[in-house]
């Protein structure tokens, strides 16, 4: 939402003497791009749906920029915050900070300026609900989930899952100033949707958690326990998606899709289950990305496109 330990003592001076491009590099790395596209995706299609027709332009793009660079602000403090955690796991100690490439100082100084933008652009050129609502989210991401919730409990991915789930309401905020039903359930599709989703990555990373005393629940209660919670989190996903159709927000081109991602997804819930399936895991997580973009084009194509029987 990273074997050599950072160097504290690392001048700003020692870091001009990287190549501009690198330096660009690590800061777009210390953002998460892809995780920010697809909460921006999300935030898009909770504007799109908001109104019938086309949404207002200086919101949307504004909305867009400032919930963007919220995200990234926060995705920035969590390599601040998991420096040394990333050291440790193989998945992330080449990360930026591990590395060296970057100082703390320069680290928190990127979050604090792309923080300002986000919040400057939603209160003068969006609106103050948008602007509150986000700001909320980001605490609750880099610092409620980030320092907190992430080794306090293995139940952390599924509190901490509020915050990665508010960009559709964000998007909504954004166009109508409001907060209804329609985006809530949304809200309710994402978060449902986090812990099988990152359980999944949990399960194939197990060991680098473990290493660094991260709580995960594979870690806490193993993988066999992990992966029956995938399972039911996956049901209950199912039966959340079939909302939009059930109060009328979206049509029969939804539903129809919402049912065949929702088979594929369900498949390999119950595929993980094997553990002689080594790969599935990872391959799980994949396809949750695919699932849930594929799951709100589908909202976006039938809000446009419906079908009429």
């Amino acid at each position: 939402m990273a074997i050599q330990p950072h160097n504290e003592t690392d001048s700003i001076s020692d870091n001009l003497a990287v190549p501009h491009s690198s330096v660009l590099s690590d800061l777009l790395e210390l953002t998460k791009p892809k995780v920010v596209l697809l909460l921006v995706f999300t935030a898009v299609v909770g504007m799109l749906l908001s109104v019938p027709g086309m949404v207002p332009l200086q919101q949307s793009i504004f909305g867009i920029m400032g919930i963007g660079l919220a995200a990234a602000s926060a995705a920035v403090i969590n390599h601040v915050v998991d420096q040394r955690a990333d050291a440790q796991m193989n998945r992330t100690r080449n990360r930026p900070l591990p590395k060296g490439n970057l100082t703390t100082a320069q680290c928190l100084l990127f979050a604090a300026v792309l923080g300002v933008i986000a919040m400057v652009l939603l209160v003068a050129l969006v609106n103050v609900l948008t602007a509150v609502l986000t700001f909320l989210s980001l605490i609750g991401y880099a610092c409620v989930y980030t320092m907190y919730l992430k080794r306090a409990t293995p139940q952390n991915i599924v509190i901490g899952g509020v915050a990665g789930a508010m960009p559709p309401v964000l998007g909504w905020a954004a166009i109508t100033g409001e907060v209804t039903a329609e985006p809530l359930l949304l809200f309710l599709i994402v978060f449902i949707w986090t812990p099988p989703h990152f359980w999944a990555l949990a399960i194939h990373r197990r060991d680098d958690y473990a290493k660094v005393g991260i709580p995960m629940l594979p870690v806490t209660h193993g993988n066999e326990y992990t992966r029956v919670q995938i399972l039911l989190y996956t049901i209950l996903l199912l039966l959340v998606t079939i909302g939009p159709y059930l109060i009328q927000m979206s049509g029969l081109l939804y539903l129809m899709a919402a049912l065949a991602l929702d088979g594929w997804f369900l498949f390999h819930a119950i595929k993980i289950q094997n553990p002689q399936h080594a790969k599935e895991p990872m391959r799980m997580f994949v396809v949750s990305i695919k699932y849930l973009m594929g799951l709100f084009a589908a909202l976006l194509v039938d809000h446009y496109f419906p079908i009429f029987l």
